[in-house]
């Protein structure tokens, strides 16, 4: 799926429970972080013309960092991290392997190639996650949970008063905010209001 997705997606497990700033970044970036295998993708592209040509990212794009071994450090870090150690650790693993599940679902290729999950490596090279009844990246389901995730993600931010700007931005992210709950203004019956005057 698009790191879009993968980002808006590992936001929106940050928020299930109660966490600060620094523990739901964390969270939100184990749903993005697998990706980074993809990295190789550079030099790959610099040196497909050479004699000597690096395949990093059509050799190890969706095999470095798309294993339990690779989510277990993240958890690992996460817990490091936070204050709310296991709860953070615990969401930081949920959220990776939730990127691992919208890949298998919805990563196939244009050319068809289906990105199969090594989910055991290095520990194993033989057994690979792959679904028959993958669909393309830009296939019509991946626009659908992408325009979902969005619009829930816009509403948290405008009912909870923080958005995943948080993490680029404190200032970013109090204008979208204010600017969302300007636009839509929230009820004063709303509980949320009525706490907030008290």
């Amino acid at each position: 799926m698009n790191p879009i997705t993968h980002f808006l997606t590992g936001w929106l497990v940050a928020n299930t429970v109660p966490l600060n700033r620094r523990e739901r970044a964390v969270v939100t970036l184990a749903s993005v972080a697998p990706d980074i295998d993809g990295i190789g993708i550079v030099a790959e592209v610099l040196t497909r013309e050479s004699e000597n040509s690096l395949t990093w990212w059509s050799d190890y794009h969706h095999v470095l960092g798309h294993n339990l071994a690779f989510g277990l450090m993240l958890a690992v870090g996460s817990f490091l991290l936070a204050t709310k150690r296991w709860k953070t650790a615990v969401l930081a693993c949920l959220s990776f392997h939730l990127h691992l599940l919208c890949d298998l679902t919805g990563g196939r290729g244009p050319e068809g190639y289906q990105w199969p999950i090594p989910y055991l490596f290095p520990f194993s090279k033989v057994w690979q996650w792959t679904w028959n009844g993958q669909w393309e990246l830009n296939a019509w389901p991946n626009f659908a949970i992408t325009g979902i995730v969005l619009m829930i993600t816009i509403y948290l931010a405008w009912k909870r008063g923080y958005s995943p700007l948080e993490m680029v931005s404190a200032s970013a992210d109090h204008t979208f905010v204010e600017t969302l709950r300007a636009r839509f203004p929230r009820s004063p019956s709303s509980p949320l209001v009525r706490e907030k005057e008290r």
